[in-house]
């Protein structure tokens, strides 16, 4: 999903997603669901590796987590390449609506997708999370190394004393920008190395795992 990526309280509650296998952070024993489900709108979606249209967002039943789907975002080198297409990202200003009394934290995101880095090449993903008005910026990134022909996979998580939670009663924008960048390195200039956040047969999700609280003067 980072250093501090989201820090927090003592009764807290964190229902983990059971989509991914990876560890996530361990919750105190109390758990407090929200009773509501939360609502996440899409405020603006911006940058090279999301056009209009490529990017989704969707809550999970339980509501421990979200997903962000993309279907065109993949960075290249190489042959068949543009001079800019080293580089793509996409920032998500995301709106998100807590149920009364509850305040959230992001505890930790799954990113998936497909990578072909020729001997010699390399490519990086990068993650940055914060909260609108915020000046606390978490960022973590995944190196890759060729020579490399397969799915990856790359989790940011964060221990649970180190959660920075959304302010209660206050509406905050969450903004998430993710970046692929691919490097040529010493591999071939006759070929061609990429890394993508899509594939070719559908869609790849990248899935934010939260964990949640009831704020200060709802505690009983």
């Amino acid at each position: 999903m980072p250093g501090a990526l989201l820090a927090g309280g003592a009764t807290a509650a964190f229902l983990a997603s059971s989509l991914f296998t990876q560890a996530a952070p361990i919750a105190p024993s109390t758990i407090i669901a929200p009773p509501d489900k939360i609502v996440i709108e899409v405020a603006t979606v911006n940058g090279s590796g999301c056009p209009i249209g490529t990017a989704a967002v969707a809550v999970s039943p339980d509501n421990t987590a979200f997903t962000v789907t993309y279907s065109q975002y993949l960075a290249q080198v190489g042959a068949g390449s543009k001079p800019t297409d080293f580089r793509k990202n996409c920032q998500l200003n995301l709106i998100v609506h807590v149920p009364s009394g509850f305040t959230y934290a992001i505890a930790s995101a799954d990113y998936r997708g497909y990578a072909h880095l020729e001997n010699g090449a390399s490519a990086t993903q990068k993650a940055s999370y914060y909260f609108q008005g915020s000046p606390d910026t978490a960022t973590r990134t995944h190196p890759f190394n060729g020579p490399y022909d397969n799915d990856w996979e790359a989790t940011d998580s964060t221990d649970w004393g180190q959660l920075v939670w959304a302010p209660c009663g206050v509406q905050r924008n969450f903004n998430i920008n993710t970046e692929l960048r691919a490097n040529a390195g010493t591999s071939d200039p006759k070929t061609n190395s990429f890394i993508a956040m899509d594939s070719t047969d559908g869609n790849i999700q990248t899935i934010y795992h939260l964990a949640w609280k009831q704020c200060p003067d709802q505690q009983r």
